[in-house]
Formats: structure tokens, sequence, C-alpha cells
């Protein structure tokens, strides 16, 4: 006997029964599924993995994983303040210390010293390892490169040995051009002779009317024949060119400056800027970046007469009435002659400030930033919030200049320093101009001096692209090997073609041997 059995049949009212309770428990289901990812939870998408979530929770089970990390917490708490303990044994890697705790079943205090341990090392070692970073590179920017020593040396030779090399500069009739104030003078003072040659190409490069452009170029005695031999044998026409050295100035003897003589003769003060600078030193008192500063601040260059000489620029150059100063390691992109218009307003120098942080253009430099506010006569006499200005780019009005004590205030404040044993400030000859010319400064467009380009790695190029003066103060200098690959080009574009560049057949090759000797005798 057939027995039919009749479908099921789901009423109406029990389907909207079953679809009302879902529709209530669904955003519960969601809400609870959200907060388990968000606690941290493993992702996952099946739901068989949903499932694992959320029972042991409808279950009244609690993961105990929290617990564990807030013990572990409190373990290595506990590390922090004791002593490691003795014959602690440290692996050579990661993936070693892993593999022993398998194999050793540490427990979690053991795990804790060791990992402070292993970080305790790598720290110190980073640590040294920057410290020596930041020695070499002290060493490499306060050295002088072969090719640069060897180019010196060829070019003293030219001097002793070829007339055209002595001639002189400028010529006799350009003489009275020299002190004459319808022109644009320009004072550079170094001992670098390529540097030299870059910044007068770029200056003459970029001037509307380079024949109208006269370069006083002042070196130390040991320089003066290479750098004469440089700019007699490598014209730089229609730019006017004189290259005199400090032993050519009558009046400038160390019996006439004093405090010069105390900086370069000073035991002391020759000890601190030539001395070990790292025997002494309290390591692991210091931030590698106040290291980094206090190398930097004992550069021999500091104590360089060429570095002091332009706070004798009215004494230098009597019958001028304006000049632009420029640093050795700066790059001219645009015509400068617009700043023999600018209305210094009865002030003695016209320098862009250095307190702007937000601009693009400059650094935020105040006098806290270099002078020992904790020295009770700098304390007495200086605002810390004051705001600094940049040497490398200067227009100098002279005739105000002389109506001032400014050299007298430099003098005396140098004079304290340095019986102060340089507790006043350390970083060369910018601070005591800051106190010197406080008063007689006249701000100046940033745009005119860009600043940093010998420590700012992060520089914009299209930024560098937009300043007239383009400055690599700091260590990594472009001609050196330390310099920024993405900014040097600014300044070897600027290099001229040379007459005695290495490799080109003078017609004098028995005057090259010095050169090739010097080049190929020399380590690096």
């Amino acid at each position: 006997m057939k027995i039919k059995v009749a479908a099921p049949h789901i009423s109406y009212r029990t389907l909207f029964r079953t679809i009302f309770i879902l529709a209530f428990l669904l955003p519960f289901l969601f809400i609870l599924t959200a907060l388990v990812t968000l606690e941290g939870a493993n992702k996952c998408s099946s739901f068989d993995c949903l499932g694992r979530r959320l029972g042991p929770r409808f279950l009244g089970r609690v993961d105990d994983s929290g617990k564990l990390v807030k013990d572990f917490y409190k373990v290595l708490n506990q590390v922090i303040t004791e002593d490691i303990p003795d014959g602690l044994k440290l692996p050579d890697s990661f993936s070693q210390l892993v593999s022993e705790l398998k194999n050793n079943q540490n427990d979690a205090k053991t795990f804790a010293f060791l990992l402070r341990t292993m970080m305790e090392k790598l720290e110190r070692e980073i640590r040294e390892s920057k410290f020596a970073e930041l020695m070499n590179r002290h060493f490499a920017a306060s050295s002088i490169p072969k090719g640069l020593y060897c180019l010196s040396l060829r070019l003293t030779d030219e001097y002793s040995s070829n007339a055209y090399a002595r001639r002189q500069l400028p010529p006799p009739e350009l003489l009275p051009v020299l002190s004459n104030n319808a022109y644009h003078h320009f004072v550079l003072s170094t001992d670098n002779i390529l540097a030299a040659s870059v910044v007068v190409t770029s200056v003459g490069r970029s001037s509307l009317e380079p024949e109208k452009v006269v370069f006083h170029v002042i070196t130390d005695k040991k320089t003066y024949a290479g750098m004469h031999s440089w700019f007699a044998l490598n014209p730089a026409e229609p730019i006017i060119v004189e290259v005199k050295g400090v032993h050519q100035f009558d009046w400038l003897t160390r019996e006439n400056v004093p405090v010069l003589e105390a900086i370069e003769s000073h035991h002391g003060i020759r000890n601190y800027y030539h001395g070990n600078h790292i025997a002494g030193a309290n390591l692991s008192g210091t931030t590698p970046r106040a290291f980094a500063s206090k190398l930097q601040a004992r550069s021999p260059k500091y104590i360089a007469l060429l570095n002091h000489l332009r706070i004798y620029l009215p004494e230098l150059f009597p019958d001028l009435d304006k000049v632009v100063f420029l640093d050795d390691d700066v790059v001219i992109q645009r015509d400068l002659s617009p700043l023999w218009e600018i209305d210094l307003q009865g002030k003695v120098n016209g320098a862009v400030e250095t307190c702007k942080g937000e601009d693009e253009w400059v650094m935020s430099k105040h006098f806290k930033n270099y002078f020992n506010f904790s020295h009770p006569l700098i304390a007495k006499h200086l605002d810390p919030d004051e705001c600094a200005w940049a040497y490398g780019m200067n227009v100098i009005d002279l005739r105000a200049w002389r109506k001032t004590n400014i050299r007298e205030t430099y003098h005396f404040w140098l004079k304290e320093n340095l019986n102060s044993n340089l507790t006043m400030w350390k970083l060369g000859t910018l601070p005591p101009a800051l106190i010197a010319f406080r008063g007689h400064i006249h701000p100046i467009d940033p745009s005119w001096h860009m600043l940093g380009l010998g420590y700012q790695n992060k520089t914009k190029v299209e930024n560098v692209k937009k300043a007239a003066v383009i400055h690599y103060n700091g260590q990594s200098k472009p001609w050196l090997e330390i310099g920024f690959e993405h900014l040097r080009p600014f300044w070897t574009n600027q290099q001229k073609p040379t007459q005695i560049g290495f490799g080109i057949n003078l017609g004098i090759l028995n005057r090259l041997n010095a050169t090739y000797w010097c080049l190929y005798s020399i380590p690096d």
C-alpha cells in the first residue's frame, strides 16, 4: 500500500517570525565580528574561521593572549632594572636566538635578558659607527684633496719658470680701475685655487655687464704664486682680476694685529684646533649631533688669517666705497649688479637673516645657536633670541663702516673669548662678527643667498635653481668626495676649461713632470 506524504508546509506566520529574529540578531553578529577584527584577531574570511573566533565567546571562554602579553611586559620591566646575569652567551643572529630558545626551552625572563643584551650591543655598535663616520668626515673636510694639491704645485712651478704666468694682474693700463667706484668690486679671500676660479667664472657667466666687474682675490703667501699663475694663464676677460697675497699688505703684520698673532701662536688654541679631537671626549655622555657640532667648531680654518681678513676690509681697500664680499664655496647664478643699488639705509652690512625657520631659503639660527649663555658676560650683553645673519655673500658699505668701531669691538670680544679659554663660543669668525655688527645689519631678500648646500642632503634642486647665490657651507664641499652628488653639478658646471689641465699637451712636457709625479706618487 502506497502512502502519500505531503510536502512540508511553512506558514507565512512562521516565515515572518524567522525573518524577524534574523533581522534582530544579524546586526549584533556584525558588530561582534567588527570588534573581534579591531581587537587584532587574525584576518580571516571563511565562516569556519568566524566560528572559531566567535565560538569561545558564546561558550563563555576567554582568549588569554592578552594576559600573556601583559605578563611578558611585566617580565620586560623587571629585566630593565636588574643586572644582566654573568656568563650570558649572546647568539650571533636572531635566527640562532629562536633556535636556541626552541632547543633549550628557556623561560621568558631568560629570553628578555638575551633580547635586552642584544639590543644594547647593537646600539653601542651603531653609536660607535656613527662617531667613526663623523670623525672620518671631519678629516675628509679638513684635508686637501690630492688633485688640488697637485694643481697648486704645478701652478707654482709655472710661476717660477713661465714668464707669462708671472705677468702683471691686471695689466698696467687697467690699474686705475682697481679704485674706480663706478665698477662693481667683489672681494674673495681664499687659498683654494679651483674654488676661486669657480666663483670668478660664475660671476662672469651670470653678469649682464661683466666688463664692469672687478675681482680682488686675496690669498696667503704659500698659495700666491699658484693663484697668480692660474688667473694669468686662464684670463677671466672681460672681468678684471687682481691677485694679492697677505704678505703684500705692509700694514697687515702680526705686530699690528696682535689678536691674530694670539690665535695662531697660543698653545691652547692651536691644540684645540689641531690636537686629537677625540682624546678625552666623553662620547658616552654626548649625542652624535652634538659631537658633529663640536668637530665642525674645531676646524683648523677658523684660526687661519684668511678667515679673519673680512674684518679689515676698510683698511684693505681704502679707496673703495662699496664691495660685495664672497666666500670661496659659493656659486653665482644670477646677475648681482642690483646689489649695488640696494639702499642699506646707513647700515654697514647687507646680509640675509637666518632666523626665519619657515623660509625655504635660510636656516633657523638665533644668537642662542652660537653663544654660551651660561657665561655671565654673554648673558649680560646679548639676547639669545636675537636674529643671526649669514656670512658668504655680504654687501658692505665701506664709507659707513669707517664711521664705526666695528673692528675694535671684534678684537675686544675675540680677546675675551681667548681669555675665557673659548668658553663663550666655539665656532669660527661669525660669533664675534655677530656682536661687532650689532645695529649695523640691513636685511636683504633671502633669495639672494641660499645656504646649507654643504650639510643639507635633502636640499631641493628646484629651490637651488632659483637662488642668486648658492652656498656650500658645511663639511660636504662640492670639490670633496663627501659632497652631495645631486648638488655637485651646480659647482662643477662652472669650472672653466683650463690651459693647464692634466692630460693637455702644452708643448712644455718637461714642466708637466712635476704634476705627474705628484699625482702618481702621493698615496690616496
